[in-house]
Formats: C-alpha cells, sequence, structure tokens
C-alpha cells in the first residue's frame, strides 16, 4: 500500500483524483499507476484500469490469475468489471466508497454470484490515510471553485 499512497500523491501533484494502484504477483510489482482522466482526456484511465493493463501486457496474458492489486480507494464498477475480468485474485483497498464502490460499499461485483470469476477482497487498509488524501483534494477543489471548502 505504500507503493499506491506514492502513486495517488503522484496524482495530486497533477491535479488527478488521488487515487493509486500497484499490481503484484509474488513479491514483484509487475505495474503501478494513478488516475489519470485529466491528463489523458480519458474516462477510463482510472488507476486500476492502467494497472491490470500494463501487467497484461508484462505478464504476456490477460489472465492475471495471480495478481493482487493495491488501490488507495475501493473501486468503481468499471475497475471492479475489469479486475474480476481479468482473474485477478485478490483485491486490497484503503478508502471505503459507499456511494460508488464495487467491493462492497454500494454493490459487491468483485465477488457478484453471476460472475464465473471472484475476486478475494479486503478493505480498510490504511484507510484513514487513503482517505485524507480524498478528503483533502475535495476540499481544495471546492475552495478553488467557490463552491465552500469548509
Amino acid at each position: 500500500m505504500d507503493e499506491a499512497l506514492r502513486q495517488a500523491r503522484k496524482a495530486v501533484a497533477k491535479g488527478e483524483v488521488p487515487v493509486g494502484a500497484v499490481l503484484v504477483v509474488g513479491d514483484r510489482i509487475v505495474a503501478k499507476a494513478h488516475n489519470q482522466v485529466e491528463e489523458l482526456k480519458d474516462a477510463t484511465a482510472h488507476a486500476e484500469m492502467l494497472v491490470v493493463t500494463t501487467a497484461a501486457g508484462e505478464v504476456g496474458d490477460w489472465r492475471l490469475n495471480e495478481a493482487t492489486v493495491y488501490v488507495t480507494k475501493e473501486p468503481c464498477p468499471m475497475c471492479a468489471g475489469a479486475m474480476s475480468l481479468s482473474r485477478v485474485k485478490r483485491v486490497v483497498y484503503g478508502a471505503a466508497d459507499p456511494k460508488m464502490g464495487a467491493a462492497g460499499g454500494a454493490l459487491n461485483l468483485l465477488q457478484f454470484e453471476g460472475m464465473n470469476h471472484r475476486c478475494e477482497v479486503r478493505g480498510g487498509i490504511r484507510a484513514e490515510e487513503c482517505r485524507e488524501l480524498l478528503r483533502d483534494f475535495f476540499q481544495k477543489q471546492r475552495a478553488e471553485s467557490g463552491a465552500g471548502g469548509k
């Protein structure tokens, strides 16, 4: 999670929503990324999507059966779907997202019975640090836009 947090801080420096992700196989980091939606002008450029795509290229297979994804915020439905379809073994996340989270927050797509693959899920890892990054980022955004940053 240390590296995922480093990636999230890189996102902040670029004006991106502070989400960082790392994909690990065994004890080796295969891919790491942060949100790049604004930079790439691509709504799908979430950290999780980027690590899944990069890792598939690195390992030479779309099946990531032995992979663990560490991510600072509970994955959204798009990212959870991509990780499930890629057969990611385990997803470990920091801050929960009760509005859009798809690992048990709003729904649990990562363990949905109708899917042919279910990921192991563990949430709340370094949750306060992850939550703080998000909270500070959005408070600053609101203050800069004049929407009140209290």
